[in-house]
């Protein structure tokens, strides 16, 4: 599905890579309460939120599991599609109704091999996102179950 030019995405991306990754997208709606990812399956898909509120959390033995981070709007949700061994290392939950844009990993992949320009554009745009999530999950943990203010960044 062609998503409109004006749809704002990610800055990473040049217009023409945009452009290459929205022809690739599918419109989905997502109810609240639906897992989006779970810890450890395939990850053979991927989704920009346009709509709603989808919350990122992870396992953590004997406790329920951790909320990470809450993301909205143009928000990408799920980034192990792009890394071996291609398992969700994090789970997701719709916390609210969404819609999104769609996206079948193994075909971005393959445009990323294809178009080696547009590959290296995509793995910038998903590792800055890995960074910032790796950060946000050292703070929240931290903030959880460390002693009083260690989540602080240093």
């Amino acid at each position: 599905m062609n998503a409109s030019p004006t749809m704002s995405m990610p800055r990473a991306l040049p217009p023409e890579h945009r452009e290459q990754l929205m022809e690739l997208a599918r419109e989905v709606s997502v109810p609240q309460g639906t897992r989006l990812l779970h810890e450890g399956a395939r990850a053979d898909r991927f989704w920009i939120i346009r709509t709603g509120t989808v919350a990122l959390d992870m396992h953590v033995p004997g406790r329920q599991a951790a909320v990470i981070e809450s993301l909205g709007h143009n928000e990408l949700v799920g980034w192990s599609w792009l890394f071996g061994p291609h398992t969700w290392h994090l789970g997701a939950e719709a916390m609210t109704p969404v819609r999104a844009w769609e996206f079948d990993a193994g075909a971005v992949r393959a445009l990323c091999r294809d178009d080696p320009e547009f590959g290296v554009n995509v793995s910038q745009w998903v590792g800055d996102i890995v960074a910032h999530r790796l950060r946000s999950a050292r703070t929240r943990l931290l903030d959880l179950y460390g002693p009083y203010g260690s989540g602080g960044m240093r």
